[in-house]
């Protein structure tokens, strides 16, 4: 069976590798001889399919993965070698192709394509209370009206500044003469 990408059969694939990644955390512990690693799951499996086109419906086949790769949307992928990866759609990640010399209608193609997967729905935000925005609103509304009588205060203070002034020199004086 031939390897098909968006429906399309890609003919005479010569050369097939997949790279499977697992993403690890590395921690050094202070003090401690040696590292702890935190498995953080397992990166998209990457495929790469290397053939050559050599039909009249080979510029097509070109034309179509340059579409698949320009869209970025995942596209069904089928294999039978690709089978143990268990990948059902894949993005066209990169797309090389020549033209070779001696046949017309004759290209020289690479795709690489990395696994689709779908992602997770974030989680539900009902069980936060609805009238926040309320409440946050009431108390900055008490935080602007505190403001409002800070200005007097501090203009009503004004008169205390020339007595305790006074006071503060006569205290130093008699600290100086003791």
């Amino acid at each position: 069976m031939r390897p098909m990408v968006a429906g399309t059969e890609l003919p005479q694939v010569q050369e097939i590798g997949t790279a499977d990644l697992r993403a690890l955390a590395e921690h050094k512990p202070p003090g401690k001889d040696g590292s702890l690693l935190q498995d953080l799951g397992r990166a998209p499996t990457t495929v790469t399919l290397a053939g050559v086109a050599t039909d009249p419906k080979a510029l097509e086949l070109v034309e179509t993965l340059k579409k698949d790769l320009r869209t970025g949307k995942s596209v069904p992928f089928v294999s039978d070698i690709t089978t143990d990866c268990a990948i059902e759609r894949v993005l066209i990640d990169d797309l090389q192709v020549r033209q070779l010399a001696g046949t017309p209608d004759r290209y020289a193609y690479v795709v690489t394509l990395r696994e689709y997967i779908e992602p997770v729905e974030p989680a539900s935000t009902d069980a936060l209370d609805a009238d926040i925005l309320g409440e946050a609103g009431d108390l900055l509304d008490g935080i602007v009206d505190g403001l409002d009588l800070a200005l007097p205060f501090a203009t009503g203070l004004e008169r205390f500044v020339q007595p305790l002034t006074e006071l503060l020199g006569r205290l130093t004086e008699a600290n100086k003469t003791q």
